[in-house]
């Protein structure tokens, strides 16, 4: 399994994308440059992934930043010092404080290993991040995407992605869940790098930041 390590595995990627599906060319053309993005794997990678569950990119990066200022460091071990007074502060719901908590006393007393993960297949690595609670498949996929470098990793559960393959592919509705999945099948073993040339078209065409990640 080739990781995505660098910006030239997405170039080679891209490449390989436009030979698997003739109708990429052109996407590939209007998206413009297609970002890395990569964060090293742990708790902090993580820990950032469920900050940015079902909110929008500017109000993630402002919960970040609260709680960056707050905790120093964002580890394991600093969030388990949190009280709910201070996760209400940063803008935390509980239901994310609750999650990043269990998260911290998992990989505290070592019953995930996020860098063990990694190397993991894709499906085991899924099913070992989301028996978390509060660890979905959007996020055990996005985890594996940034912090792992998942090369054939398609979140189709991510409504940017849904609407931009709507857009870019001319579908009359957006797609559910299911059906990208079926959709982005063709794009294997290169998943990984098609979510990110969507992500990229979502904001350079249809102006919107979709990305959980910078």
């Amino acid at each position: 399994m080739h990781m995505i390590r660098t910006d030239a595995d997405v170039a080679a990627g891209l490449v390989d994308l436009a030979l698997l599906d003739p109708r990429l060319f052109v996407i590939i053309d209007k998206a413009g440059p297609v970002p890395l993005r990569r964060l090293d794997p742990g708790y902090r990678g993580l820990a950032g992934i469920v900050v940015s569950q079902m909110v929008s990119r500017a109000s993630a990066d402002a919960i970040w930043r609260k709680l960056e200022a707050l905790a120093g460091d964002v580890t394991q071990h600093h969030v388990l010092g949190l009280t709910d007074e201070d996760c209400r502060a940063v803008g935390l719901s509980r239901a994310k404080a609750d999650t990043l908590r269990r998260l911290a006393e998992s990989v505290d007393s070592g019953a995930v290993d996020l860098d063990a993960i990694c190397h993991l297949d894709a499906p085991v690595a899924v099913r070992a991040l989301t028996q978390v609670k509060g660890i979905g498949r959007w996020t055990a996929e996005v985890y594996l995407l940034f912090c792992a470098g998942h090369p054939d990793i398609f979140p189709s559960g991510d409504v940017a992605l849904q609407n931009a393959v709507a857009h870019a592919l001319g579908l009359a509705v957006r797609p559910t869940a299911a059906e990208l999945d079926e959709i982005a099948a063709r794009w294997s073993p290169w998943r990984g790098v098609s979510a990110r040339l969507f992500w990229a078209y979502y904001a350079r065409v249809m102006r919107r930041q979709g990305a959980p990640l910078a």
